[in-house]
């Protein structure tokens, strides 16, 4: 045997082509790249200059993250069409993976505004705010929620019928609507929602609204605490003469998603209406 002509030890190829040998036993074991003559007596595993070849291809598409199993069926019918698909695709792979990096970027921005927000924010002071243009997975159902825990079935069947879900950490909310919060009736809910990113693909049970001016306040506490609050909110639209023009938004801006300490939980109430004569903050 010329070992040292043109044979290498698994060892010397492991550190030739900066493979862990362990990497190189399981391309063997697949039946990728198989050693060119292994020692029956020893057990030691010889591989000669094909095997560099199909090991500099392998080396050359993984830096393209090009999968092994794809990788294995190229080596195993090499051809000129094979190989300018198998780069195709893999391309095409790679532009989806940079819109699901960029969608994941966009949430990481969202909600690290939203905490920004949150843990700066200003507790029982009502304020007069423009809401942009939003879109929202709604499902009207009666609610009277003691934890967050009591939310979740209802998340469930806004998201069962989706091929993805949203990822809604502090997006959840919970309505009232407009002809209870005239009457003063805070209890039960009758409305769910989560609402949504500009890059979520939710596709049922959505609502889209128009832009809202909304009479707003945020507290420190969850949706138990939160009639109180809904009082001070009409009140406050009362004095002022204005108009309640739709359901109102709870949302929970910081809960046990983010925090055991309850004391740090934030919630925000928004009631849209129609103004009278006033600026808007």
């Amino acid at each position: 045997m010329k070992e040292k002509s043109n044979r290498f030890k698994i060892g010397q190829v492991s550190r030739l082509f900066h493979v862990s040998i362990s990497t190189l036993r399981h391309y063997d074991k697949i039946g990728l790249v198989q050693p060119e003559y292994t020692d029956e007596e020893t057990g030691y595993r010889y591989y000669g200059v094909k095997q560099f070849e199909a090991l500099n291809t392998i080396r050359y598409l993984r830096a393209l993250d090009v999968p092994l199993e794809q990788i294995t069926a190229f080596l195993q019918n090499r051809d000129t069409d094979k190989i300018y698909q198998l780069l195709l695709w893999q391309q095409q792979e790679v532009k989806r993976r940079q819109q699901e990096l960029w969608r994941i970027e966009r949430k990481l921005s969202h909600r690290l505004e939203q905490l920004t927000d949150a843990l700066g924010t200003q507790f029982d002071v009502v304020t007069v705010v423009t809401k942009p243009p939003r879109r929202m997975a709604y499902l009207k159902e009666n609610l009277l929620p003691k934890s967050y825990l009591d939310l979740e079935h209802s998340i469930r069947q806004l998201e069962e019928k989706e091929s993805s879900t949203a990822a809604f950490l502090g997006k959840v909310g919970l309505g009232i609507a407009k002809e209870r919060l005239q009457r003063g009736e805070y209890q039960p809910y009758d409305s769910v929602f989560i609402i949504l990113d500009e890059e979520d693909s939710f596709q049922h049970n959505i609502l889209s609204l128009p832009e809202e001016t909304c009479v707003m306040v945020r507290f420190q506490g969850g949706h138990e605490s939160a009639v109180r609050y809904y009082e001070m909110l009409m009140e406050y639209i009362k004095s002022q003469h204005y108009a309640v023009s739709g359901f109102s938004k709870e949302i929970t801006m910081i809960d046990y998603g983010m925090t055991n300490d309850e004391s740090k939980f934030v919630t925000e109430i928004q009631i849209p209406v129609d103004l009278s004569e006033t600026d808007v903050v």
